[in-house]
């Protein structure tokens, strides 16, 4: 079965960075899939069951707290790695996304190449060679 990446963020101009930044893994055999807020996350984190999750906070329905709460809360999708990607830089808000169950936070803007080599390194796929 290929791994899957589920991108979270209400943003439509996010989603669509995020998809082209991550279209080499998608080349690669992962799919790449989207939801644009928290209940639509939920549902598809429980249908889809994603490997990853690239998921931001502050959105309609469900925040991103709420959604990686149930996902860490449900034993079947505990092992789901969820990155945290918000415009959201307090210590606060870290903190709450780390009490949520995230595995990993960055605020936005953020790096490309340091999200793609984490992507690589979290699904176990080579990263481009250019990126090292």
């Amino acid at each position: 079965m290929p791994k899957k990446i589920l991108i979270v963020d209400d943003e439509v101009h996010i989603r669509m960075l995020l998809l082209q930044i991550l279209e080499d893994f998608q080349k690669a055999g992962i799919r790449l899939l989207v939801a644009s807020e928290g209940n639509e996350a939920w549902r598809k984190v429980r249908t889809e069951r994603p490997d990853m999750i690239i998921l931001d906070i502050m959105m309609p329905g469900l925040s991103g707290y709420e959604v990686c709460e149930r996902i860490k809360a449900d034993p079947d999708l505990a092992n789901t790695h969820v990155l945290v990607l918000t415009a959201k830089g307090q210590a606060a808000d870290r903190e709450q996304s780390f009490e949520s169950g995230a595995d990993e936070y960055v605020t936005k803007p953020f790096d490309v190449v340091e999200l793609i080599k984490y992507v690589a390194k979290i699904l176990d796929v080579p990263v481009r060679a250019d990126l090292g």
